[in-house]
């Protein structure tokens, strides 16, 4: 059994474990129970646990039978027995919480989220099995329009389309755009042989940011497809804290020394591994959540 940061839900990690014996994935209660309460306090989680358990007993509920005991990896590196309940088990521990927070996680847990950005990512969790961009096309403009307008087809009515606007977030100023086309010529002509010039090729596509909305999420996978390409290689996104991320990529332009160290300590040779992607499109789907 491996461990595995399965989804982030509005900053809660829900811890996820293998069981190769039964087919099946247990998920964490207690992380179950935080995002739900939107709780990060353990002990809090721990408590409001030993109390719910102790209720659904006296009410004779088959939820707290349902729960078994498997050791999860922690934050301090060690594994410890936790209870963790099934896909069927969680689903009938939110319905009995019964309140909106709760119908928001089961939405959000079952992959029935319709808002724009749970929609995007049920797209994006079966970029795995697509074969969308050729390989001839890594690297290119045309293969990140095709990653954009997988993702967000339907949901945005420029999917796949450069944008014809300026726009900027925060401070950042992006590619104006009337330069933009020629602008995304040069890029696409970068080398893209070693390392550093992957990472300086991605950089400038972020400077760029050919699109209206969803640039990072398309350009991260478009990223990925580089490095499995040319190095055989992928990110582990797991492995890249929010913060330091988003602050590397703001000043990248300018210096992209912090991104590119966080790149390279997070690189995996698992490039055919499905884990690694579907973690990877859950991390990416979490930069962007507002704090």
């Amino acid at each position: 059994m491996n461990k595995l940061s399965f989804r982030f839900y509005k900053d809660h990690e829900v811890r996820a474990i293998w069981d190769e014996e039964q087919s099946k994935w247990w998920f964490s209660v207690l992380d179950v129970v935080g995002a739900i309460n939107d709780q990060a306090d353990y002990q809090k989680n721990r408590n409001y646990w030993k109390y719910l358990k102790t209720k659904l007993r006296k009410e004779g509920n088959e939820l707290v039978s349902a729960t078994n005991q498997l050791k999860l990896l922690a934050a301090d590196g060690k594994r410890y027995n936790s209870d963790v309940l099934d896909a069927i088990g969680i689903t009938l521990l939110a319905k009995y919480t019964q309140n909106q927070r709760a119908i928001d996680f089961l939405d959000w847990f079952t992959y029935s989220d319709n808002t724009i950005d749970g929609q995007s990512r049920k797209k994006a969790y079966t970029l795995w099995e697509s074969n969308l961009v050729a390989d001839k096309d890594v690297g290119t403009i045309k293969a990140l329009q095709q990653i954009h307008a997988y993702l967000f087809g339907g949901l945005y009515d420029f999917a796949g389309k450069i944008r014809t606007k300026t726009i900027a977030k925060g401070q950042t100023l992006f590619c104006l755009a009337e330069y933009l086309h020629q602008n995304l010529k040069t890029i696409e002509q970068m080398p893209e042989n070693t390392f550093d010039e992957i990472v300086d090729k991605y950089v400038e596509m972020n400077v760029a940011h050919p699109f209206m909305e969803g640039n990072g999420r398309s350009t991260r996978i478009w990223l990925d497809l580089i490095f499995k390409k040319r190095l055989g290689v992928c990110v582990d996104w797991s492995k890249i804290d929010k913060r330091e991320y988003l602050d590397a990529m703001v000043v990248s332009h300018l210096d992209s020394t912090k991104i590119r160290a966080l790149l390279k300590k997070a690189l995996t040779d698992r490039i055919a591994d499905r884990e690694i992607f579907m973690k990877g499109i859950d991390y990416s789907y979490y930069y962007e959540q507002e704090e």
